[in-house]
């Protein structure tokens, strides 16, 4: 480790060290067997595999200090120590003895009481009320999984206890290291690109210094084409930059394939600048390799490398990489730069897993990270820069924040929807929303009171469809769009109807509203009209009014195009763009603190397609220092990274 230290010093590279907590060892498992974890099950688990250890166990945490505090204070004051990397990639949960208890532990501080939790339970429904401490268990398949409060309550303690031990792991690096940052590497899930469902990520982030996130998306999968996957893509990087509202890492990602999918696919020649390219113009300020050189054995010996089992001179990847590296030198300009948003959507992993739990409604077709990917693509296709949204960010400054299926809705959220509101934004709600609290306990008017007033509307009933099922949307009385799986049947309280349904029993009835709270009683006049003439903003009611829209019905893609494309008119909201041949490429910009634009354009598609950028401005090649032509022309999987004078 010297040596390595010694000689990235000589070529001028800072080093980021990681600690070894995240693959304990033989001997230590063998001395110490409650390190190991026990699963769901009550079973000890065998050695093996990498994230087998218990965090609540006192002898790893011991071992892992020790280890820390050496490392630390050995390598903690070098000049090229740039940042220290917490374990890797914390996952899964431990059902051992220690753990209960301190899962009993935590939920006395939580709760205070056995009857405040029976409470939250509603444990008199099949005779669960709890009479003694010790009764409270994990959940478990030989056990209890159907009580969804508890399942909520075990993840959050899953989120605290793994945070818990992310701390201590940094305190004793604090020892010796006092004043280089910390983080580790948060993750998604690679073929569905959701966010990692584990831990909640709103938490971790508010104890790491910066994010940090491994990426590996499926790219030229048999499902979707690399336009789709790219914006689903922008959406997990738009999460990660939104949780601290600053630029991010990426930690890990590949030159070419993985080894953990079913078929792991080469990137087609070019798409490795492309996809390399769309992180930094979505917000990291690095694109960093599992692994340099591949592996002769074991499980990752085919995951991709910049030095692979193909000599140099003849492995593309690698050429892919030296050509990289030697653009990125050309864009220092770019870190630490920021995304300005003027359209947030609001994502919670709490209501993601109860979404997961609940018996009911539409369970073949729940797709709450699928409905947040459909409302976030009208933007990115007319390149509208987006912010995820979590429990933790600040409101003020967006014009629109869109909070689809958000089943499960406090009332201190609703009251931070409300102060947006006040002051001028406009939010848009969905069906399956504001249904139940903070621990799944139902609302007794079905919708959280406060938010149907600010909707101006009574929930009814929710009807859901079979897959083969559908009923219609109509707007102006002739245009229809398709509805499946969701239909929320309501009346009007002092909101203005959009458009109807346009079958089954509650034909003619509202199915899109908006309500003008700031207008009084009666809601204010948003037309109907605006983009491709669905949606219309609040503009009869004055501009400083605010505007409460709920889409009570699962529309497809064309009626989301057309809905936020009038919302976006009448709000004013900027794109990155003025036109293009395909909404398969995107356009993202970064502003630096000198007053640069850096503008990414980038082409998803294998044809050629082209680009209009807002003109009276002059742009250059970011990378030649070329002046840049506008309209810009790209190749199939072509990048261009411009930038602007400050």
């Amino acid at each position: 480790m010297d040596a390595v230290f010694d000689k990235a010093a000589a070529n001028d590279m800072q080093v980021i060290l990681g600690t070894p907590s995240g693959a304990r060892p033989h001997w230590l498992a063998n001395k110490y067997p409650d390190v190991l974890r026990v699963n769901a099950r009550n079973e000890r688990m065998l050695f093996g595999g990498r994230h087998n250890h218990c965090f609540t166990s006192v002898n790893y945490r011991e071992k892992v200090r020790i280890m820390n505090e050496k490392l630390a204070e050995r390598y903690g004051q070098r000049d090229n120590l740039f940042m220290w990397h917490l374990s890797n990639e914390y996952m899964g949960d431990c059902h051992c003895d220690n753990c209960q208890i301190a899962f009993r532990q935590w939920m006395q501080a939580k709760y205070g009481s056995l009857e405040a939790v029976n409470a939250a339970y509603w444990n008199t429904f099949w005779s669960h009320t709890y009479t003694d401490w010790s009764q409270i268990h994990s959940p478990s398949e030989v056990g209890e999984t159907a009580v969804h409060a508890l399942n909520l309550d075990w993840r959050r303690f899953v989120t605290d206890q793994t945070i818990d031990f992310y701390l201590q792991e940094k305190k004793a690096l604090r020892k010796y290291s006092s004043d280089v940052p910390v983080t580790t590497n948060f993750m998604a899930d690679t073929m569905d690109l959701i966010p990692f469902q584990g831990l909640d990520y709103t938490k971790f982030a508010q104890v790491v210094d910066l994010v940090s996130w491994d990426c590996y998306p499926a790219w030229h999968n048999d499902w979707e084409t690399e336009a789709d996957l790219a914006m689903k893509l922008g959406f997990i990087n738009d999460l990660y930059r939104s949780l601290k509202q600053q630029p991010f890492l990426i930690m890990e990602s590949t030159p070419s394939q993985v080894n953990w999918h079913p078929i792991n696919r080469a990137k087609r020649p070019k798409v490795h600048q492309l996809s390399s390219m769309q992180l930094l113009a979505h917000g990291s300020d690095s694109v960093m390799y599992f692994q340099m050189r591949a592996s002769k054995g074991s499980s990752e010996k085919f995951h991709g490398a910049v030095l692979g089992h193909v000599p140099v001179e003849r492995n593309r990847v690698y050429g892919d990489v030296v050509k990289l590296g030697a653009d990125l030198g050309q864009l220092d300009g770019l870190v630490a730069s920021m995304k300005t948003a003027e359209v947030g959507i609001y994502y919670d992993w709490e209501n993601a897993w109860i979404l997961q739990d609940i018996q009911g409604f539409n369970k073949v077709n729940m797709h709450y990270h699928r409905t947040l990917h459909q409302h976030y693509r009208p933007f990115w296709e007319a390149d509208i820069h987006v912010d995820v949204l979590t429990k933790n960010n600040d409101f003020a400054g967006y014009k629109l924040i869109v909070l689809p299926m958000l089943y499960m809705h406090s009332a201190e959220l609703l009251a931070k929807v409300e102060a947006f509101v006040a002051s001028g934004g406009t939010v848009v709600y969905t069906y399956l929303s504001g249904v139940a609290d903070e621990n799944d306990l139902v609302y007794d008017t079905g919708m959280l009171s406060g938010l149907q007033d600010l909707l101006g509307i009574r929930l009814r009933e929710t009807d859901v469809y079979y897959p083969s099922q559908s009923n219609s949307l109509v707007v102006g009385g002739h245009r229809t769009y398709a509805v499946h799986d969701y239909a929320a049947v309501f009346e009007l309280a002092g909101a203005t109807p959009l458009a109807t349904y346009g079958d089954d029993f509650y034909r003619d009835t509202p199915a899109l509203s908006v309500n003008i709270p700031a207008a009084g009683e009666g809601g204010g006049g948003a037309g109907v009209g605006g983009g491709a003439g669905v949606g219309g903003g609040a503009s009869d009611s004055g501009a400083s009014a605010g505007a409460a829209y709920l889409l009570g019905a699962r529309t497809g893609d064309d009626f989301l195009h057309d809905f936020y494309a009038g919302l976006v008119g009448d709000l004013g909201i900027v794109s990155n763009s003025a036109s293009k041949t395909s909404p398969a490429v995107s356009v993202q910009t970064r502003t630096a603190a000198d007053g640069r634009d850096y503008i990414f354009v980038m082409n998803f598609s294998n044809l050629p397609q082209q680009v209009t950028l807002p003109e009276n401005t002059s742009y250059t090649d970011a990378i030649s220092s070329h002046p840049a032509e506008n309209p810009v022309d790209l190749a199939g999987f072509d990048v261009k990274v411009l930038k602007t004078e400050g």
